[in-house]
């Protein structure tokens, strides 16, 4: 694996790069990067036997540069894909986001489509709907990270039916998850969740094969029904039992990511 970096319209982006092939460009979760979502886990590896594979440590993550003003981030994730495509000297890509990285590539759909061969959107639907009462949980969760907690969004993500943890066991969970990570750039990306809001409109008229993967006990299951029900190029898988924290690693996920891929070719 060749670790590279890129200028991204000023800020310095890392990625890392193996395999030959159809080029897939890999979309982290928030607060992860690309080596503990993809590298650790066996599936960038699992990919790159026939695959070209980029993996992209979003602005703020990772091995790339993590500014701390807001407007560094939202729309700009997204526009980080044909930055990274052009550096390359690549047309277009397979993208697999999970988590923050399918909010990412759901975005990039209603942005530059001409770049997407087909998309995988990992645990999570896009930003759809957005409310007052969304502005007031991104601002609950960004002052939480800015003082080392991450109690809300944990909450939030925790799996159907499970019993929440106490207070220590989320104070442990959120010091593991921040471990070496910039706090103020990781509050600065929750703030800009608004700027990545997109319309049913402009989901609805993709017309780039899209695959939905989402656990059995992930709450962005309803999102993802809600999704389909506009979406008319989404397909979606279901793994059962995994969890928002676990199914990217499961082997159900790289099964249904290689099948997808291998049935929409460019």
């Amino acid at each position: 694996m060749i670790t590279r970096e890129f200028d991204a319209a000023g800020v310095r982006l890392r990625y890392h790069e193996e395999g030959s092939g159809p080029p897939v460009v890999l979309l982290h979760c928030f607060a992860g990067d690309t080596r503990s979502q993809y590298v650790d886990t066996g599936f960038f590896a699992g990919l790159a036997r026939d695959h070209r594979v980029l993996g992209l440590d979003l602005r703020g993550h990772g091995g790339s540069d993590k500014p701390h003003d807001p407007r560094a981030y939202g729309a700009e994730l997204a526009r980080d894909v044909p930055r990274l495509l052009d550096h390359a000297g690549l047309e277009r890509a397979h993208v697999v986001g999970y988590s923050m990285g399918a909010h990412v590539v759901a975005q990039l759909l209603t942005l530059a489509p001409a770049r997407v061969i087909s998309a995988v959107l990992g645990g999570a639907a896009g930003r759809r709907g957005w409310t007052a009462a969304d502005d007031a949980r991104v601002a609950l969760e960004a002052g939480e990270l800015e003082h080392g907690s991450m109690r809300a969004q944990i909450l939030r993500l925790w799996p159907h039916g499970a019993p929440p943890p106490d207070e220590d066991a989320l104070a442990a969970r959120a010091a593991r998850s921040l471990s070496g990570k910039d706090p103020l750039a990781l509050a600065a990306v929750r703030r800009a969740n608004r700027a990545q809001v997109i319309t049913d409109a402009q989901i609805a008229a993709v017309r780039v094969p899209t695959l939905g993967i989402v656990g059995s006990r992930d709450p962005y299951v309803a999102q993802f029904r809600a999704l389909a029900a506009v979406m008319t190029t989404l397909e979606v898988t279901l793994i059962e039992g995994a969890t928002h924290a676990n199914a990217a690693a499961r082997p159900e996920f790289l099964a249904a990511v290689r099948a997808f891929i291998a049935a929409h070719a460019a």
